[in-house]
């Protein structure tokens, strides 16, 4: 009875042991699972500015507001150009070829998940199958022959799984998401570029148009002041000097209205394009610009930097080359599969799927590669390098980001100086010209002075629009720079 006790005892405590030993394989087991190699990621410093040099004297938006949100050309308060951005989303094709990217980058992450999972497969075959009636397997063990055709009929099916002992199936995972998420970033990089340009574009067309319609007015003018010289002619008072130059006046200037409708036209086609249109499909109706630019909020540097979309691409292709990094890392270390494999074989096909005919197999193996030449030496090197590549990429990308601000902001407080400076000059100009047309009435002076004054006066209108048309231009390209009210939160998470 003592005897039977102990040996129940002892076989209790080999139970126990096996238990605790099965225990800690598995517990083994996945914290070997659980493990990544390479470094983790930690987003890398940037030269970062408090304040923008530009800000000093710039105008703050009203009502206040920190950030522009949502559909930036809103701004503008122009319903046509709003019109426009709107379906630059659907129709322009750089902005499709971005879209079909980044889903391309999504399905990739998808495939890398892939490798987390066993794979299975069946292979059922029927075959015929000739031995020579000579050789040894013809022969049976009492003499007599085999029939030298026979039929085999399987239906074999395996499994295998490879553990990601090492954390390669996570890292590669963990690179493809964040390449995803870069491509998501180009996306709205791209689509930002297309709606930016189109405002551009729309504005340059706009300022064409008051051109011309300065010019046409211009043109009025200058035919009353053709028939004023041609009156004077025929009195007697003006030369056929002055009706001559009248005359040239006029039809330069007439020349010029012309002119201006081949810019408007590339103008209109570039619109077209942006919009993914065929120019003979579209045309914008003739409508002058009057208006200045609003004043856009800006915040602060810290912020914008979260809300331009190539700085969070910059941002999120670092992660992914991070990652590569234990990709290349987990390469030294062995694998383990685990295999197995089942199925039915037979040379009757009636009795293919019997039970008798079933056979399977089942086992782990390790493989690791002794001798590579090197390979995953370079390959590790390489890895590293290419992060170094992307964290000063994506510091230059920053610094890029400040200046194309700061440009942005100095071009409008100094365009703006320049507006009220020129609109200055204009008033002088056009009270000039009163003075001398009257001056030339009254026959005190020739009328080369009215060519004069009449030109300066065209010359300081033009330049004005002009002035007018940069500074729409530099407000367009202040909200490109600030990000176009997109988020890095708005990244998709995957």
């Amino acid at each position: 009875m003592k005897l039977f006790n102990a040996i129940g005892a002892g076989g209790g405590r080999r139970t126990r042991g096996r238990r605790q030993a099965g225990a800690a394989a598995l517990a083994l087991f996945f914290c070997l699972v659980s493990c990544s190699v390479g470094p983790d990621y930690v987003k890398p410093g940037a030269p970062m500015q408090e304040t923008f040099k530009e800000m000093e004297g710039w105008k703050k938006a009203e009502p206040k507001e920190d950030l522009l949100r949502g559909k930036w050309w809103e701004i503008f308060g122009n319903p046509e150009l709003s019109a426009l951005e709107e379906q630059v989303n659907i129709t322009n094709q750089n902005v499709a070829a971005a879209e079909a990217n980044f889903r391309q980058a999504v399905a990739l992450v998808q495939v890398a998940r892939a490798a987390y999972f066993p794979t299975a497969s069946i292979s059922p075959a029927a075959t015929r199958l000739y031995r020579s009636t000579g050789s040894a397997i013809s022969a049976s063990a009492a003499g007599t022959t085999i029939a030298p055709t026979v039929n085999i009929y399987s239906a074999p099916g395996s499994a295998s799984w490879v553990p990601d002992l090492w954390g390669l199936v996570r890292r590669t995972v963990e690179s493809s998401r964040a390449s995803a998420q870069a491509s998501a970033a180009t996306l709205e990089g791209v689509r930002l570029s297309a709606q930016g340009q189109l405002a551009q574009d729309y504005f340059q067309l706009r300022t064409l148009d008051a051109q011309k319609a300065l010019l046409h007015e211009t043109v009025e003018a200058y035919r009353k002041s053709l028939e004023l010289t041609q009156n004077r002619y025929k009195g007697g008072v003006a030369s056929r000097g002055d009706v001559l130059q009248a005359e040239t006046q006029l039809k330069t200037t007439i020349a010029q209205e012309i002119d201006v409708g081949v810019q408007r036209a590339q103008m209109e086609h570039a619109v077209a394009l942006l919009m993914g249109r065929p120019p003979a499909a579209f045309s914008l109706p003739f409508s002058p610009l009057s208006v200045a630019p609003p004043a856009i909020p800006v915040g602060v540097p810290s912020v914008m930097l979260e809300r331009r979309p190539d700085v969070a691409a910059a941002e999120r292709n670092m992660a992914a080359a991070n990652a590569q990094i234990g990709v290349a890392i987990a390469a030294w270390y062995p694998t383990l599969t685990l295999g197995a494999a089942a199925g039915f074989l037979s040379t009757l096909q009636s009795q293919w799927f019997t039970w008798p005919m079933r056979f399977w197999s089942v086992g782990p193996s390790v493989s690791q590669l002794v001798y590579d030449g090197g390979l995953r030496k370079a390959k590790t090197a390489q890895a590293r390098a290419a992060y170094e590549s992307t964290v000063a990429t994506y510091r230059q990308t920053v610094l890029t980001a400040f200046q194309e601000v700061e440009d942005a902001l100095a071009a409008l407080r100094i365009l703006e100086q320049e507006a009220d400076a020129q609109a200055q000059a204009v008033t002088a100009a056009e009270q000039s010209l009163a003075v001398i047309t009257n001056q030339y009435r009254q026959g005190t002076v020739a009328y080369l002075n009215v060519i004069v004054a009449q030109t300066t006066v065209l010359s300081n209108k033009i330049t004005a629009l002009s002035i007018l048309g940069r500074r729409m231009t530099a407000a367009v390209l202040l909200i490109e720079a600030l990000g176009g009210g997109w988020d890095a939160a708005d990244l998709p998470k995957m």
